[in-house]
């Protein structure tokens, strides 16, 4: 179909998505990026967040969490190497909220800048997750 791309979504335990899709949008690192078929040759970094996937010919989009990766993006091949991906469907808004709780416990507690600086990159991803779920639960 040459209105469609493949979409490719890995994390480092498992495959979360293969399959056609009209457009992709995820978090780039200078911004939110759309990615529709025939986009130009991109390599870039993105952050936490939202990858919206509208499956061809589907009504509804995919929804996934990715805690930061890579985006590679060819004419009709998207591919998303993500540190950690979850399914919109199994994210878990308390356990998210709970973690968050332990984070910022845990930035109290914190000693030196390195310490602090890797609990507030915790924070920040959970905060996008926490984002993501509530982004998800206004759609349904």
């Amino acid at each position: 179909m040459a209105h469609t791309l493949h979409v490719d979504v890995v994390s480092a335990e498992q495959s979360i998505y293969s399959g056609e899709a009209e457009f992709v949008v995820l978090p780039g690192e200078a911004g939110e990026l759309g990615i529709y078929p025939q986009h130009t040759p991109l390599i870039t970094r993105i952050k936490p967040g939202s990858v919206r996937i509208k499956p061809a010919g589907e009504a509804e989009e995919e929804l996934i969490f990715v805690a930061g990766g890579i985006l590679e993006v060819q004419p009709r091949v998207v591919t998303v190497l993500a540190d950690t991906a979850i399914r919109g469907h199994d994210l878990d808004e308390a356990k998210a909220s709970e973690a968050i709780k332990r984070a910022e416990e845990a930035r109290a507690k914190a000693q030196d800048k390195q310490e602090i600086a890797a609990v507030e990159a915790e924070l920040a991803t959970l905060a996008a997750q926490l984002a993501a779920i509530r982004k998800l639960r206004q759609r349904r």
